[in-house]
């Protein structure tokens, strides 16, 4: 029973059995908390439920919660592989008592399931509260047994929680098991402390008070239980290993590295292994519920946890990357538990591949600079801060990277120096981020919801309804009416308007009643289920209370319906023709258009696109019926729905199906089932046609197709067709012939302009317009000269002309101006090889440059050009040279 997946199922069947909820891991992005960035404990899902502002359908709860503590206030990322207990990715194991049970069984269900079911010796636990705490004091002397001297009374805040400077907090207990004396520390509360011998595996939160501001709380009325044990930590106590890292899960992955390496851990890198180990687990969770590596944010975080693992592969020796040839050994060890990394396996293998082998080129250049930086550094020395900075600005190294790199050197970082290089970067990236998760709920919306309930929304079988307003909210807060001219968002018992979300924006109609009627603007989903019209009343007055009937705008939702459907259309189609590993990254389903964001490395081919177009198009042309089935999550996935990374579901989830494969492994298979709550077409024929219209770039790994169905593709493909025959009719062919006689005419154009150019030149040569006094054969200070003013030849052909010129001489000099339409002049002068010795055309042709406004000018001494601005003046060009010659 002390495996950990043994012990994650022997604790959840535990307070199962004791009449809690079995209550899925919520995804490492928090969607009701905009303080963090990922989730770090089990009560972050039920924050709302503890302070009041979210009900569920039960009281007493337990979890196996995946958490990350690798980025902002609770950070491990440094500590990993170096400590006995530190991980970036750890499950944390919890039951929660929401008003129902407090202390006195908190403590009994704990302490009943440590010494009985996972067995541990009674004689090796001792607890810590809080020093005001007398009655949980008193509990643990009835329950365990315990004397005084093990009974902790700790007077800091590490035993007082507090969720912030307000809201629900009270003092905890911890438990701690005594390892043994081998083990260096001592018990918490001492100077030792901080060792390893008395390790704490379980905290016991009693939210006993609220704190209505600093300093002064006031009893709660629903006191309740927040509590969280650490599985990998149980782990190596039940295991009886000193490291969390020598459990059996992490012995398998380092198992895994050792066997992909060829070689096996040894005292001076075992800690390499076990970053990998850890890392790996943080990484492929993190890409399976949907954070890709990028420059900023979670994927920032998530790229610096990616990077540091793949150093120290490299350490190891490693030539080729290595990190998703772990990944079937993680699945392995956790796919049972979490499903989600099976279904990501394909995108979190290529992702990881795509990222080592990017880092690696970089890679050894940035060490090459750490290299020759330390060259002259030893043990206790300081590396420069601006070096550390150009290797994060420039080699994408993060800060503790180059530490780690340093480290075993004994080398440190002048962090001060470097903190003051990235000051703008980090105050850019505040700027950019936006908080974690999803952006908290206003507070009246869970009033709402808890006074008048979740809306009962209509709209997949019906565009119109009837019903109640059942609440009004102006300005943010509640009102008990509106009037005409009045912003005002409503909420009404049930309604066939569909609420933004799934990428589907929000319905627009007409709300309307005995003497007023609304104007709905748009819809949006608040407070766990509520349903909010928000629009201007665009007569008379609405009350709490009203009767109404409720019109969607049939026509708008008809297109988006019919976007909505080809976007699970493209999804598949994409997958099809580029492999598994696309999944969902975003997605706009609006009247218009519709916009698809998909992971993938590259663009996608003329080839590729056509394919894509096509595929989704033969669906569209079965005619198929699209089915929606209510199921449980589980077994919808089981059927091979696609489920979005990191998205909520409840219990039950809504199983759209579309089509029949004609392709590959999945012919006469469903084409596309997916989990989705949006509104879709009843046919795939209702879609009419797909018509993808670009396809661009949008982040690293993400791409984005924007497409149009039914009547807006017909219109684009009418607009094309009527630029098609324009075309056709300007070149007097059919339609069909437009390409061979554009060829035809573009091949013309380009003999006639050679023959023009020609003709030009020759005309220059043959007695066109010449400035006064330069007439052929001239002789200036007994040197040959010939100098000319043309029109209509261009610059490229001006040197030609010269050379031409030059032939006709025999011994000499030429001049060449060039005027254009738009007044400018261009000119070159030549001077034949006899004569180099004692000109230089470089020299004379910054004289004519210099007549037309021009400065400077450049060439061989045998053949130079310039321009000038000033066209008008191109015989004084020619007069300046021939200045020059008599000189």
């Amino acid at each position: 029973m002390s495996g950990v997946n043994d012990i994650r199922s022997t604790f959840l069947d535990y307070f199962r059995k004791n009449g809690h909820e079995v209550v899925a891991s919520s995804p490492l992005v928090p969607r009701n908390d905009p303080t963090l960035m990922f989730t770090n404990a089990g009560m972050v899902q039920f924050k709302n439920v503890f302070t009041g502002l979210e009900t569920r359908p039960y009281v007493r709860a337990t979890t196996a919660q995946k958490s990350v503590r690798a980025g902002g206030k609770h950070n491990d990322l440094d500590n990993v592989g170096y400590t006995a207990r530190h991980l970036t990715f750890f499950e944390m194991l919890g039951n929660f008592s929401f008003g129902d049970y407090f202390k006195e069984q908190a403590i009994e269900l704990a302490w009943n399931l440590i010494t009985k079911d996972f067995g541990l010796p009674k004689d090796k636990l001792l607890v810590t509260v809080y020093h005001t705490d007398d009655e949980a004091a008193d509990y643990w002397k009835k329950i365990a047994g315990f004397s005084d001297d093990r009974i902790i009374r700790i007077p800091t805040s590490d035993n007082f929680w507090a969720m912030g400077d307000t809201g629900p907090c009270g003092p905890c207990s911890e438990i701690f098991i005594d390892r043994g004396e081998h083990i260096w520390g001592g018990p918490p509360g001492s100077a030792e402390e901080d060792g390893d011998r008395f390790l704490e595996f379980w905290n016991l939160v009693f939210m006993q008070f609220e704190q209505t501001e600093p300093g002064v709380q006031v009893p709660l009325p629903r006191p309740s239980i927040d509590t969280g044990m650490g599985l990998e930590r149980m782990a190596s106590i039940l295991q009886g290993v000193e490291s969390v890292f020598e459990t059996d899960l992490f012995r398998h992955l380092i198992d895994a590295t050792a066997s992909a390496l060829g070689k096996g851990p040894a005292a001076d890198n075992v800690a390499s292994y076990r970053v990998i180990a850890d890392h790996l687990r943080s990484s492929c969770f993190l890409i399976a519920d949907g954070v890709l590596p990028s420059n900023e944010g979670r994927g920032y975080v998530l790229r610096r946890i990616m990077r540091r693992a793949m150093r120290h592969a490299q350490l190891l020796g490693a030539g080729d990357p290595l990190m998703h040839k772990l990944v079937p050994a993680l699945l392995s060890e956790m796919g049972s538990a979490y499903p989600e990394l099976v279904r990501g396996e394909a995108l979190i293998s290529e992702t990881l591949k795509l990222e080592e082998t990017r880092f690696r080129k970089t890679l050894a250049r940035g060490l090459g600079l750490l290299e020759d930086a330390t060259q002259t550094l030893g043990k206790g020395d300081r590396l420069d801060g601006e070096t550390a900075f150009k290797l994060y600005d420039t080699y994408g190294f993060p800060l503790d990277l180059t530490q780690d790199a340093l480290r075993q050197r004994g080398i440190s970082v002048d962090l001060d120096a470097f903190n003051v290089a990235m000051e703008k970067q980090k105050a850019e990236a505040r700027a950019n981020w936006g908080g974690s998760g999803e952006a908290a709920t206003e507070r009246v919306w869970f009033s709402v919801r808890d006074r008048v309930g979740a809306t009962e929304f209509l709209g997949y079988e019906t565009e119109s309804a009837e019903g109640v307003v059942t609440a009004l909210v102006k300005n943010g807060t509640e009102a008990a009416d509106a009037s005409e001219g009045e912003s005002v968002a409503v909420v009404v018992n049930q309604t066939p308007f569909y609420g933004e979300s799934g990428g589907q924006v929000g319905d627009t109609g007409t709300i309307a009643g005995e003497g007023f009627s609304i104007d709905v603007t748009d819809t949006q989903k608040k407070g766990e289920g509520v349903f909010v019209h928000l629009g201007r009343v665009a007569s008379g007055s609405v009350k709490v209370g009203a009767a109404v009937e409720m019109k969607v705008d049939r026509a708008r939702r008809m297109k988006i319906r019919s976007n909505h459907s080809a976007t699970h259309l493209l999804h598949e189609a994409l997958r099809e023709v580029l492999g598994t590993h696309v999944a969902q990254k975003g997605s706009l389903v609006a009247p218009e258009r519709l916009r698809f964001d998909f992971s993938h490395q590259k663009p996608i081919s003329a080839e590729e696109m056509e394919k894509i177009e096509a595929y989704a198009n033969e669906i569209v042309l079965q005619n198929a019926p699209v089915t929606t089935r209510l199921m449980a999550v589980d077994d919808a996935i089981a059927e091979g729905a696609m489920a979005l990374f990191g998205e909520k579901y409840g219990d039950e989830v809504r199983v759209v199906r579309m089509g029949t494969s004609l392709h590959g492994d999945k012919a006469g298979k469903p084409y596309s089932v997916e989990l989705c709550g949006g509104t879709h077409v009843g046919a795939t024929g209702d879609i009419g046609l797909v018509r993808v219209v670009a396809e661009s770039a949008v982040a690293s790994g993400v791409r984005r197709l924007e497409a149009l169905t039914g009547e807006a593709a017909r219109l684009h493909l009418d607009e094309q067709d009527r630029r098609l025959k324009a075309a056709a009719a300007a070149l007097k062919v059919a339609p069909a012939d437009v390409v061979s006689r554009l060829e035809a005419v573009l091949d013309e154009r380009k003999k006639l302009e050679r023959e023009l150019a020609d003709a030009r030149r020759k005309l220059a040569l043959g007695g066109g317009s010449a400035s006064a006094g330069a007439d052929e054969g001239e002789s200036v200070a007994g040197v040959g000269f010939l100098g000319r003013v043309v029109s209509g030849v261009s610059p490229k052909d001006l040197k030609p002309l010269a050379d031409e010129g030059k032939k006709s001489l025999g011994s000499g000099v030429v001049v060449f101006v060039g005027t254009a339409e738009d007044g400018k002049a261009s000119v070159v002068v030549g001077v034949t090889d006899d004569l180099t010795d004692r000109f230089s055309a470089v020299d004379l042709v910054r004289a004519a440059s210099a007549a037309i406004g021009g400065q400077g000018g450049g060439g061989r001494p045998d053949m130079a050009q310039a321009g000038g601005p000033d066209g008008a003046r191109a015989g004084e060009a020619i007069d300046a040279v021939k200045a020059v010659l008599a000189a």
